[in-house]
């Protein structure tokens, strides 16, 4: 019996996240040829326990997304840290549905879903990560600019509580200008 109950909890937390990205809209007649360039992350809410650790002296990364054979969508990401910068990169194969997208790797499993985006100026972007036995849910603001409006940020925040999210999980994210595409610490 013993056994069975972290085989149950994994079931649980599993069909939780299917349940939560069942309900997340993607953005109608998505284009990822549109979506694809360079993105500055300005605000960000998540539940997940080491965002919300640090969120408070976080910077503004940018997003470089590029598209590989078979829809599927690559990001690599800059992440200003205190004496470097930190870079990740993601593969992320295009699931049914244009505008959602999975990733698996060894240590994580990813759901993304461009929510909303006018391409030129922003995106709302959600992202579901499982990492051993964590789930984390993030909602992200993407805009092409490193400062978002306060129209922008407004309509991000009323957001935040329909993906069951609350507003102190929520991080406006200064400009950094330290991390730029192939380059690590000026």
């Amino acid at each position: 019996m013993a056994a069975a109950l972290p085989s149950l909890a994994l079931a649980l937390a599993l069909l939780c996240l299917l349940r939560v990205g069942a309900e997340v809209p993607v953005q109608p007649g998505f284009s990822a040829e549109k979506f694809a360039g360079k993105w500055y992350v300005t605000a960000a809410a998540s539940n997940c326990s080491v965002f919300l650790k640090m969120k408070d002296g976080m910077k503004s990364s940018i997003t470089i997304i590029s598209l590989v054979p078979e829809g599927h969508m690559a990001m690599k990401i800059f992440w200003p840290l205190v004496d470097r910068c930190q870079e990740f990169e993601f593969l992320l194969q295009q699931s049914g549905q244009a505008g959602h997208y999975v990733g698996t790797s060894v240590q994580e499993k990813q759901d993304l879903r461009v929510m909303e985006t006018d391409y030129s100026g922003y995106a709302i972007v959600h992202r579901l990560q499982q990492s051993g036995q964590e789930t984390s849910s993030a909602l992200q603001l993407f805009t092409r600019e490193q400062v978002a409006s306060p129209q922008l940020l407004q309509k991000f925040k009323e957001l935040i509580p329909t993906m069951g999210l609350t507003k102190d999980m929520l991080a406006i994210l200064p400009q950094s200008g330290e991390c730029r595409e192939g380059v690590g610490w000026p």
